[in-house]
């Protein structure tokens, strides 16, 4: 099936395995109508008629067939994590339960997302950026509380808004110099070339620290392979230990 980026999408959101709640998101133009239809609520509120940012709750219904009690969430365009209108079923969290939940939602008008789709539409609909869209997945795969951090002040803009100082001071320094190649007879001033100079070797410094740090950040995303190697009875395994 050829897939594109306006279909409405659905998937499990929480992890494999048993658990207390599980939730089942759906993203997409379509998502509250696929509500409407397997979604009966206690207030009796249709989910398209509901106000953003709502809980609801109620069952998840087949033909009349009770399938699950659910709370349904509700979070209308574009504030929502992809900017699509976005509905999440939260229901039990047998695996049996979401897998029937999420058979009912495909069947009425939504196909299954990709790994990663979501964040997809997010970056694809200016909800985030590339570094920030990146982050995400560093962000869920920390095993350290500095690869955390290190992840979050990504996804908040950190690295997004020295790239961007860069490549303002980068424009700022192309102008000055297509606009001496084109305007000769502006006699631009030695003390004009030898600032720029200065602005150049300040680009390159910050780029030098960034390369610096990326080196780091990797260490801390996916650790470093290190051997623990000498005599019997040293204390080899007190330090693996440690």
């Amino acid at each position: 099936m050829l897939k594109n980026n306006f279909d409405t999408i659905a998937a499990i959101s929480t992890c494999p395995g048993e658990g207390g709640i599980g939730i089942v998101r759906v993203s997409g133009k379509n998502a509250l109508k696929i509500a409407d239809k397997i979604f009966i609520s206690k207030d009796k509120i249709k989910p398209s008629q509901a106000k953003s940012h709502t809980l609801h709750y109620g069952v998840v219904s087949c033909g009349g067939a009770l399938v699950d009690e659910a709370i349904l969430t509700l979070m209308r365009a574009p504030k929502s994590y992809t900017k699509e209108d976005v509905v999440e079923i939260n229901c039990h969290g047998g695996m049996v339960i979401l897998r029937k939940v999420l058979e009912l939602v495909l069947r009425n008008g939504c196909r299954l997302a990709e790994p990663g789709e979501f964040t997809k539409r997010a970056f694809l609909n200016g909800r985030l950026d590339l570094t920030q869209a990146e982050a995400v997945i560093d962000m869920i795969r920390a095993k350290t509380d500095s690869a955390l951090n290190i992840s979050l002040g990504q996804l908040r803009g950190g690295l997004s808004a020295e790239f961007n100082a860069l490549r303002r001071s980068i424009l700022k320094e192309l102008l000055f110099l297509e606009a001496s190649i084109d305007f000769p007879e502006e006699n631009i001033r030695p003390a004009k070339l030898h600032q720029q100079g200065k602005g150049l070797k300040r680009i390159i410094t910050v780029l030098d620290k960034l390369l610096k740090e990326s080196s780091s950040g990797r260490i801390l995303r996916e650790g470093m392979a290190v051997v623990i190697c000498g005599c019997p009875n040293v204390g080899k395994s007190s330090l693996l230990n440690a």
